[in-house]
C-alpha cells in the first residue's frame, strides 16, 4: 500500500489547476525547484508521470487527469476529518453561518449569555454556499433560506418571510399598495447561475405557464441591486433581505399571490443534539423572528 504525503498531493492539485509550475509555486509559497522536486517525489511514489512539460506548457498526462479528482477528494476528506476531530476535541466551540439579511446577533448574544465559556463564532455565507459549508465542516449550524439541497442535513423552520417586489424608485409600480405577478408579467427579472435558483426566485415559469423575461445574469447581491437600480430588471425578494439599509434609489412594494420564504436552521444530520447546537437552536427559536430585523447587523 502507498502512503501518500498530503503535502505532495496538494502540490499536485495546485499545479494541475494552474498548469504552470511558476504560478503554482507562488500560490504555494514555495520555490519553483522545491515544487518540482515535490511533484517528482509524488510521481515516484505513484510510479507514473503526472505532467508533460513541453515548449507549449504544462499538461496533465492521462494518469494525472485520472488522479486529479481523486486527489481533490482525498484533500477534502482530510480537511473534513481534521474538522471533525477538532470539533470533538473542543465541544465548547461552535461556528454559526448566516445569509444575507438574516441577523443572528440576538441568538448569538443569548447563546453567549447561557454558555459564557463557549467559543462562539459566526461566518457569512454567500449564495449557494450553505450545504457545502455544513457538510465540509466549515460551519456547525446555518440560519438560511430555502431553496438548498437538504441531503445529509437536519432542517428546522424558524419562521416565514413574505416576498416583496424590489424596483427602482422611479418605476411605474412604485408606491402601489401591492402588486401581483400579473402586474410584472412583462418585467425582466435577474438570472442566476444556478437553475434551481432561477426557478424558485424568478417564479419561472409563472403559474399560468408563461416564461419570465430574462434580466441580466447576476452572481451576487451587489450586482443584483445595481441592475435593478439601473432600471434593467425588478426582483422578487424576501422582505428581510431588504428591510434594513435599503439603497435610496430602490424601493419595495408588497407582492401578493406568491408564497412566503421559509427561514430555517440547518445542521448536519445526526449532530443536531450536540450540546451547543441544541442550545443555539433554542436561542434561535426564542430570539430570531421578523421583528428582530430592526436590530443591528450580525457582529
Amino acid at each position: 500500500m502507498t502512503d501518500l504525503d498530503l503535502r505532495l498531493v496538494r502540490c499536485f492539485t495546485v499545479v494541475a489547476e494552474e498548469l504552470h509550475f511558476g504560478r503554482a509555486a507562488a500560490v504555494l509559497h514555495l520555490a519553483q525547484p522545491s515544487l518540482s522536486r515535490h511533484v517528482r517525489r509524488l510521481e515516484g511514489e505513484l510510479g507514473v508521470r503526472l505532467f508533460d512539460r513541453t515548449t507549449q506548457g504544462t499538461q496533465l498526462t492521462e494518469a494525472g487527469a485520472a488522479f486529479l479528482p481523486r486527489a481533490e477528494a482525498l484533500l477534502r476528506s482530510a480537511a473534513e476529518a481534521t474538522a471533525v476531530a477538532r470539533a470533538a476535541g473542543t465541544p465548547s466551540r461552535i461556528v454559526i453561518g448566516y445569509m444575507t439579511g438574516l441577523i443572528v446577533t440576538p441568538a448569538v448574544r443569548a447563546l453567549r449569555a447561557r454558555h459564557p465559556d463557549a467559543d462562539v463564532h459566526h461566518s457569512f455565507l454567500g449564495w449557494g454556499e450553505m450545504p457545502a459549508a455544513l457538510l465540509e465542516h466549515r460551519v456547525d449550524v446555518v440560519v438560511g433560506r430555502f431553496p438548498f439541497a437538504t441531503e445529509g442535513l437536519t432542517v428546522t423552520v424558524l419562521f416565514e418571510e413574505p416576498r416583496v417586489l424590489l424596483m427602482p424608485v422611479g418605476h411605474r409600480l412604485a408606491g402601489k399598495e401591492y402588486v401581483t405577478l400579473d402586474d410584472i408579467a412583462d418585467e425582466p427579472v435577474p438570472r442566476f447561475p444556478d437553475p434551481e435558483f432561477n426557478t424558485f426566485w424568478r417564479v419561472d415559469p409563472r403559474p399560468d405557464g408563461r416564461r419570465v423575461p430574462d434580466g441580466p445574469l447576476v452572481e451576487n447581491l451587489e450586482d443584483k441591486l445595481e441592475v435593478i437600480a439601473a432600471g434593467e430588471a425588478v426582483a422578487l425578494v424576501p422582505v428581510g433581505a431588504v428591510r434594513k439599509g435599503l439603497r435610496d434609489d430602490l424601493t419595495t412594494v408588497p407582492l401578493e399571490g406568491v408564497g412566503p420564504i421559509p427561514v430555517v436552521l440547518a445542521t448536519r444530520a445526526g449532530e443536531e443534539n450536540r450540546r451547543l447546537l441544541a442550545a443555539f437552536r433554542a436561542c434561535a427559536e426564542d430570539h430570531l423572528t421578523p421583528a428582530d430585523w430592526s436590530a443591528t447587523d450580525a457582529e
